[in-house]
């Protein structure tokens, strides 16, 4: 007897020492599968373009096919504000909620902290250190130029170079890039960033709305620059577009895809299992393989130049 309690106290011992994520992984796993068969649905709000925020869903409910899923995507516009409209009348429709604007649903306490498992290995810039989101994808906003009319040599390597007379009228811009010129306004200063802007309004920028459109206009030739995502060029430049972007702008501008869950879900476990799962290594390689930016330190960048260790991001 005194053996087997002498054995029993070690193996005790012994588990206490484990990492809390490894022996209590399967538990918590398996208590989230069972609620969620009980709910056996999921609401899933997204700003994330319909080619990745799908692809991620239908892997998920392939994983869990117990769970029928409703997804919603808009524009991140349209989403906060049938969010914030939803939530004023009392109804907390959605379970995950993932944009790029956590922070706003964050400050009027629309979110629920929720650490999932193998969030250790996202960088820590890119995850709210209370749990309330976690990032799925990055974007990292660039300066696109078509290759078949201007070489790379010729392409302007910083934000001074924009101000050069040859680019006036010849430069696409996203007309809802607040978040660009903000960021720009934290480092520089509101002062430098608002003199430079109105240097900028003299090269007559082209506005269009979308960063998609942007990226597709300049393949298409309409104007030699363009400000578009990184991972979009990347994708249209592997598809045999005359598409390239600068990485030597500093600093290169990036807005967080988070993922969060609901201050009122009505499927909490089903929500924390598609958080998983979008947070996962499984999860985060299928990001890359769409050609995002992911937000583990262990997904190979999907081209050298996109290692995001090499650009000076803010």
């Amino acid at each position: 007897m005194r053996l087997a309690s002498y054995i029993l106290s070690l193996l005790t011992v012994a588990l206490s020492l484990l990492p809390a994520g490894l022996h209590g992984q399967t538990p918590s796993h398996s208590a989230l599968v069972e609620g969620a068969k009980k709910e056996g649905k999921v609401v899933w709000y997204t700003s994330m373009a319909i080619d990745t925020s799908k692809p991620v869903l239908d892997a998920f409910l392939k994983e869990y096919p117990f769970i029928k899923a409703e997804l919603v995507r808009a524009g991140e516009e349209q989403l906060m504000t049938r969010i914030l409209s939803e939530t004023r009348a009392g109804k907390w429709l959605f379970d995950v909620i993932s944009t790029s604007a956590m922070s706003t649903l964050v400050d009027r306490h629309m979110t629920t902290p929720y650490l999932p498992p193998e969030r250790e290995a996202i960088l820590n810039e890119f995850k709210d250190p209370q749990g309330h989101w976690t990032g799925v994808f990055v974007n990292n906003l660039v300066l696109g130029y078509n290759t078949k009319m201007i070489g790379a040599k010729d392409a302007p390597k910083n934000y001074p170079d924009l101000l050069d007379p040859k680019w006036k009228g010849k430069m696409l811009m996203d007309s809802t890039d607040y978040d660009w010129f903000g960021t720009l306004a934290t480092v520089w200063g509101k002062e430098k960033t608002v003199e430079y802007m109105k240097r900028l309004a003299l090269q007559q920028p082209l506005w269009r709305r979308g960063h998609g459109l942007t990226a597709q206009l300049l393949g298409a030739g309409e104007v030699p620059l363009a400000w578009a995502y990184n991972f979009r060029l990347e994708r249209m430049k592997n598809d045999g577009a005359p598409v390239d972007w600068i990485e030597t702008f500093d600093p290169i501008v990036v807005t967080i895809s988070g993922m969060g869950l609901s201050g009122k879900a009505t499927n909490p476990n089903a929500a924390k299992l598609l958080i998983n799962f979008a947070t996962s290594k499984k999860g985060q390689q299928m990001i890359r393989e769409m050609r995002r930016i992911p937000t583990r330190t262990d997904i190979e960048p999907l081209a050298p130049k996109m290692d995001q260790t090499k650009l000076k991001l803010k």
